[in-house]
């Protein structure tokens, strides 16, 4: 009856937290605006999305982390310590003692050879980071072993640069689950997959206490974190959709932060004394994912032309100034690699020279599936008056974050306009979805973003998988840098910007962390007075 008591009092929280008559918010919860209709479950198998991933990356943790003032840099989160074999393919994890799930159960070694075995069993969406390493649901029990109670080795196949699987054990598929909590939730064998969609079996600094779908999500905290009690009781983050229903609700004081303004938005805040905004630089890049099953959009001509057809300075000026900056190439500013040229202008001349010689002199239709939130419904409606300069008919169809990526996942668009955030900070974690695709059939294990839009390249995912073998720095980013230059050229991904991210805040509340990804926004450090 008492776990009945609890969820009926965050029911009768949540419920008035969804009104907008509120002045002000609880002194001990921070409440959130934000478009979070692109959740999809929060099982941190599946997560995929830059929603779920920020709920993940509060609820859970992982065996290392990397330094936010220093993403090159990592450390033991739940490990105390590690060591890796001479031949780089064993690594030995000792786990620190003492820590205890939300549930109150122990975390044991037991605990890392499931979280591995169901990450790998399930290989949903983002398996592939863990399966790389030659983990398959046959062998991962003997290739994740615990050792006694608070040791576990992981091997892997070859001996990868050391950083580069270290850096994957950072990603959000990699956190560790309650067990015991999970095995107790299991239906038919599944690894507890349907009741971890809406539930959580963490460790982390937060428990998930309600999710609903493009509505809200509520976390608690955890007392007993082994990192240290959490200052604010409770994070309620509400799906606004619109950047001006944000402004207004922050502007009243029924929401702490904003965390989705537009340029206009963030003009008309600047003045208001009890507002204050928050920078970070995000490694999210935004881009156009051209479905080569499309006649048109596969030959190289006409990729070439829809680069020259997207007035990229006109778009930053007039639509995402201050929140995203240009950017041509995958891999995004600060990562080892990263280039920052910018071949494509907009030039429509040259684009209907291209799409002559394509064999398309007055252009052809095309679709676009598009999230149904600012700033990507304007961005597409920019690019669909560019396009409409060359002849090119662009229809866009609107949907919610779930809609538009269940098709975009299942090859089903003709154009997909998203947004890619690095799983880790590795250069491969953008690399290998941008330019690897070592299957192109439909029922291929490693579903990239090349895959997904049926690019088939193997000469090129050879030479980019080929680097994460390369331990020489200098020659690896070098590596990066020519694959780059090609894919720009080549590829079938128009890629515009990257984002640098804003969190509008009263004044009275502060201590929200913007890392790099949505998995290195954190919320323990949240206060409120």
């Amino acid at each position: 009856m008492r776990h009945v008591a609890r969820l009926l009092t965050v029911s009768a929280f949540t419920a008035l937290m969804a009104t907008t008559a509120m002045a002000q918010t609880p002194k001990d919860t921070v409440v959130m605006a934000k478009q979070i209709d692109d959740i999809i479950s929060l099982d941190p198998a599946e997560v995929f999305e830059f929603s779920g991933g920020e709920v993940v990356g509060n609820v859970y943790d992982k065996l290392v982390r990397f330094d936010l003032a220093d993403p090159s840099k990592l450390y033991g989160d739940l490990a105390e310590s590690w060591s890796i074999s001479p031949d780089s393919k064993t690594y030995t994890f000792k786990l620190k003692p003492n820590v205890k799930f939300h549930s109150g159960n122990p975390l044991t070694a037991a605990d890392v050879v499931y979280s591995f075995q169901r990450a790998v069993v399930l290989n949903k969406s983002p398996g592939f980071i863990l399966t790389q390493f030659g983990l398959t649901k046959d062998n991962v029990t003997q290739m994740v072993k615990a050792v006694d109670d608070k040791t576990v080795t992981i091997t892997v196949d070859k001996p990868y640069a050391p950083s580069f699987f270290l850096n994957c054990l950072t990603a959000n598929v990699a956190v560790i689950v309650d067990s015991k909590l999970v095995k107790a939730n299991e239906k038919a064998g599944d690894f507890g997959y349907e009741w971890l969609k809406q539930n959580s079996a963490g460790s982390g600094a937060y428990k998930l206490r309600a999710w609903r779908a493009n509505e809200q999500y509520t976390l608690e905290a955890n007392p007993d974190w082994f990192m240290g009690a959490p200052k604010v009781k409770r994070v309620v983050v509400r799906h606004v959709a619109e950047p001006a229903s944000q402004r207004l609700l922050l502007e009243k004081g029924d929401v702490d932060y904003a965390r989705n303004l537009s340029k206009d938005q963030l003009d008309s805040i600047k003045s208001n004394a009890d507002i204050v905004q928050q920078v970070g630089d995000k490694g999210y890049i935004l881009y156009l994912g051209l479905n080569q099953k499309n006649p048109n959009l596969a030959k190289p001509e006409v990729r070439e032309a829809l680069k020259y057809l997207v007035d990229y300075d006109s778009i930053e000026r007039n639509i995402v100034a201050g929140t995203y900056k240009p950017h041509q190439a995958f891999l995004p500013k600060g990562f080892l690699g990263a280039i920052d040229d910018r071949p494509y202008k907009f030039d429509p001349a040259k684009a209907k020279e291209l799409l002559a010689k394509a064999g398309l002199p007055n252009g052809f239709s095309v679709t676009m599936d598009t999230r149904s939130v600012n700033p990507i419904t304007d961005i597409a409606q920019a690019v669909q008056a560019n396009w409409a300069q060359a002849g090119i008919k662009l229809e866009l169809i609107p949907g919610d974050g779930k809609q538009t990526l269940t098709k975009y996942r299942a090859r089903t668009h003709d154009i997909y306009i998203g947004q890619w955030g690095p799983d880790y900070q590795d250069p491969h974690t953008n690399a290998e979805t941008f330019a690897i695709n070592e299957n192109n059939a439909e029922d291929a294990r490693s579903k990239t973003l090349a895959w997904r839009n049926a690019w088939d390249i193997p000469e090129m995912s050879k030479k980019t998988g080929a680097l994460v073998f390369e331990t020489d720095s200098d020659k690896r980013k070098a590596g990066y840098e020519a694959i780059e230059r090609e894919h720009q050229k080549v590829s079938p991904f128009v890629i515009m910007f990257q984002q640098v991210e804003v969190a509008a805040h009263r004044k009275n509340v502060d201590g929200l962390i913007l890392g790099p990804g949505s998995a290195s926004n954190l919320y323990s450090t949240l206060s409120k007075n």
